[in-house]
């Protein structure tokens, strides 16, 4: 059930004090010793802050680069990851092109190397990172190469982000098209590499799961979540969420029309809710959720107990240990923080 009405306005009243920094797009993780870092963009600054206490408070905002052109915007933004010798980063500018930045053991950054190895063909500004905690990274992107249609390519980095590896594609849809503006998204655990985007098959804009077992270096055949379509003539630009449990076990979130739905890959969809732009986060292995209704970011928690953030256009969930979560939103140009225990 939602939180009673005065408990969420004093949610809602708090919210100035959570705040965490002015930007747009924020992306985040954590590390094997629980640190959580996050990564936001404010014009063309690439921006950085951390948190050692669980989320309690953040670090003051540090410059990872200034890149012309970055893209944060509308589900569009920069995307990181955490491996066993740093933070990695990617972003994307106007003109298409991706970028890859890495913090080193001494908390410098540096700019390697560019991710897309054929010139301007993200130009939707959609992108997705995640990595095994090791060195290994994978990032995916919607591309225009070759037809002018957009379609799933990937990249793999073997050291963190340093270089990465010749571009393969993930996924091209028969119908000439992936769903154009919905964000895909990547779990990467072990050797295992999940990636999840909407695709456009009929006249329907139904959520795809595709797999690979090997690291990234090839794919299975990709498969539709949910049991019904949804047929749209235009994008409701909401690519829903993915998280591993710690079983290894996948979790994903989707809308289909004004309805939130939640399943395991292979297993029947639970109609979890009434909203849009929904996320995901794995506590040990129970499922978060948020997602927004009617302008304010809403959670559901283990027990279907539904708890109301305040006012938001996007939200995010980090698990921070076995029973508790961060979830992380931004209204306006501000991005908040909310530590939720189970």
């Amino acid at each position: 059930m939602l939180a009673s009405a005065g408990c969420t306005e004093r949610r809602e009243a708090e919210n100035a004090t959570l705040a965490i920094a002015r930007g747009k797009m924020p992306a985040v993780t954590n590390d094997a010793n629980k640190t959580i870092h996050l990564v936001y963009g404010s014009g063309d600054k690439l921006m950085y802050t951390s948190s050692n206490d669980e989320g309690q408070t953040f670090t003051s905002p540090e410059l990872v680069a200034n890149l012309a052109g970055l893209v944060a915007s509308a589900t569009r933004g920069p995307q990181i990851a955490a491996t066993k010798n740093g933070i990695a980063i990617i972003a994307v500018n106007k003109d298409g092109d991706i970028f890859s930045y890495i913090k080193d053991g001494w908390g410098k950054w540096n700019e390697a190397g560019r991710v897309n190895d054929t010139d301007t063909t993200n130009k939707e500004g959609f992108i997705g990172l995640s990595g095994d905690n090791e060195n290994n990274l994978f990032a995916i992107w919607t591309d225009l190469r070759g037809d002018h249609q957009n379609k799933i390519f990937g990249a793999r980095s073997t050291d963190g982000g340093k270089t990465w590896m010749k571009n393969i594609l993930v996924y091209a849809s028969p119908a000439g098209t992936v769903c154009e503006c919905c964000k895909p998204s990547v779990v990467m655990k072990d050797r295992n590499v999940f990636v999840m985007f909407r695709n456009w098959l009929h006249g329907n804009r139904d959520l795809y799961l595709i797999r690979s077992s090997d690291g990234g270096e090839s794919f299975e055949q990709a498969q539709k979540l949910g049991e019904r379509n949804w047929a749209l003539d235009g994008c409701p630009m909401d690519g829903g969420g993915m998280a591993v449990d710690q079983s290894g076990n996948l979790h994903t979130v989707w809308r289909r029309e004004n309805k939130i739905y939640a399943c395991e890959p292979g297993k029947a969809e639970s109609e979890i809710g009434e909203g849009k732009n929904c996320t995901i986060g794995a506590v040990g292995d129970q499922s978060v959720y948020s997602w927004i209704e009617s302008g304010k970011i809403v959670c559901l928690l283990p027990g279907n107990k539904k708890i109301s953030e305040g006012y938001g256009s996007l939200s995010l969930l980090q698990s921070v240990n076995e029973n508790t979560v961060l979830c992380i939103w931004q209204n306006d140009d501000e991005i908040y923080r909310q530590v939720i225990h189970l």
